[in-house]
């Protein structure tokens, strides 16, 4: 991984008591149809802050980050960006404004190659070429293996290369708050340690970022704040080193994170296996294990006892077979 310790770039004060607020959700309630999401969540993110976002499956996190870019209106509260409220802004609009969303799981185009792909991530400033060629070129120092991947096409790079090119793809409008959704989601170890390098180095380069993340350790070793989710409400806002003091929370995140890791496959006897044995009531007899039918109609079928008798002879012409006379046979079925 590149080191960037000599970039010559503007460095933003760290984060702290009294600083500017760039982000404030109030009051948030957000639904799909008639089911409500968000129930009147309130998170703030400081300029120059690294924050990450922890929850349960289903607590609402993503659908926070699609409030704030602008994909999903909320129904109440406002979003304050800049001292601007941006509650009913679209999309592209918030994307303009220095709002830039990684999404959650497969995020590229892969019929496309990895330099159309950072173009469509530039087509908002299409007409500003010069900052997409610094954009491009701070992708490419970020990520270099993107580079040498440059004209293939992003559905055959390995899910570490994709998660890379996805984080690319929002850094082409240079954003100022940047809004990472499970960034290490499905990855390898080594992958992630390379991602949060990265993400921190953009951190270190100017822009505000909130990392949506399930993962406590990775929360640990990048953000000095932390904010949890669970049921559509934030329950817990404050240093991460605090969350070490919180045992409820743990557990919540880390119960989640197991439970996403089994594989799908894992069905049927596998899943009944894995899930934990309810501990016998006192005194009571142990259940018998049921013997496979299959396997118990398998061994019948290894001799001719085991098969019903025939009538011969056959009613096309063919003869008893050998060892079963023709007498044993006759009584038919």
């Amino acid at each position: 991984m590149t080191s960037f310790a000599d970039t010559g770039q503007l460095q933003v004060p760290a984060a702290g008591p009294g600083a500017e607020k760039l982000l404030a959700c109030k009051d948030i309630d957000m639904a799909y149809g008639s089911v409500q999401i968000l129930f009147g969540v309130n998170f703030d993110v400081e300029r120059g802050e690294l924050v990450a976002l922890l929850g349960t499956n289903g607590a609402g996190k993503s659908t926070l980050l699609k409030g704030i870019s602008g994909l999903v209106r909320p129904k109440r509260g406002k979003v304050m960006f800049k001292g601007e409220d941006i509650t009913k802004a679209p999309a592209d609009v918030t994307a303009r404004k220095g709002i830039s969303l990684m999404p959650g799981g497969k995020a590229v185009f892969p019929t496309l190659s990895v330099a159309e792909n950072l173009k469509m991530a530039a087509w908002l400033i299409r007409d500003q070429p010069d900052r997409i060629e610094a954009a491009r070129q701070e992708v490419m120092e970020l990520f270099p293996i993107l580079g040498q991947r440059h004209n293939q096409m992003a559905g055959n790079l390995s899910g570490g290369e994709q998660q890379m090119l996805s984080l690319g793809s929002a850094m082409m409008t240079r954003p100022e708050l940047l809004l990472i959704d499970e960034l290490s989601l499905g990855l390898a170890p080594t992958i992630v340690g390379q991602l949060l390098e990265v993400v921190e180095e953009i951190h270190r380069r100017g822009t505000t970022v909130l990392v949506v993340e399930q993962s406590v350790n990775v929360a640990l070793n990048l953000a000095k704040r932390a904010a949890f989710m669970e049921k559509g409400e934030v329950r817990f806002e404050g240093p991460t080193a605090e969350l070490l003091e919180r045992p409820d929370i743990l557990r919540s995140v880390f119960i989640a994170g197991a439970s996403a890791h089994v594989p799908a496959s894992v069905t049927g006897a596998e899943a009944k296996s894995a899930a934990p044995q309810t501990p016998s009531a006192p005194g009571a007899q142990p259940r018998r294990p049921r013997r496979p039918a299959r396997s118990a109609r398998r061994a019948r079928r290894r001799t001719l006892d085991g098969f019903p008798p025939l009538p011969w002879p056959h009613p096309t012409g063919t003869s008893a077979p050998k060892g079963r006379s023709r007498s044993s046979s006759a009584a038919g079925w």
